[in-house]
């Protein structure tokens, strides 16, 4: 899943791909307990991805620690959710992956929608 990951965040357009350069991708199979409990989720199913980090105009260099920006893939989910749909896994990771970046800068779903169709 993480080389699937990788490959699909190369192909992601210019236009995002150089605000997260070099974010890490995390795998993990459910969200931990604290996200769960601050996003409010019901099941660990209800997450695919989340993006972890700084938002660009929070970030600062005098920061002594910088926090590594990361988008957390959440297999089962991903997994039960390319089971029940038939979609390429691929692209649902890319979707994720696009939509968790867009959410991250503040992208409006339109705004992802178009980035999506133009690659």
């Amino acid at each position: 899943m993480e080389t699937v990951a990788r490959r699909q965040l190369d192909r992601i357009p210019n236009e995002l791909r150089r605000h997260v350069e070099g974010v890490v991708i995390r795998i993990a199979d459910f969200p931990d307990d604290e996200t769960m409990d601050t996003m409010g989720l019901e099941t660990p199913f209800d997450l695919l991805g989340l993006y972890h980090g700084v938002a660009i105009g929070n970030k600062s260099i005098f920061d002594p620690t910088p926090q590594v920006d990361m988008i957390f893939l959440y297999r089962r989910a991903l997994l039960e959710y390319w089971c029940a749909s038939g979609e390429d896994l691929g692209h649902i990771i890319r979707h994720v992956i696009i939509h968790e970046i867009g959410h991250h800068f503040g992208l409006s779903d339109a705004d992802m929608e178009r980035i999506e169709e133009d690659t």
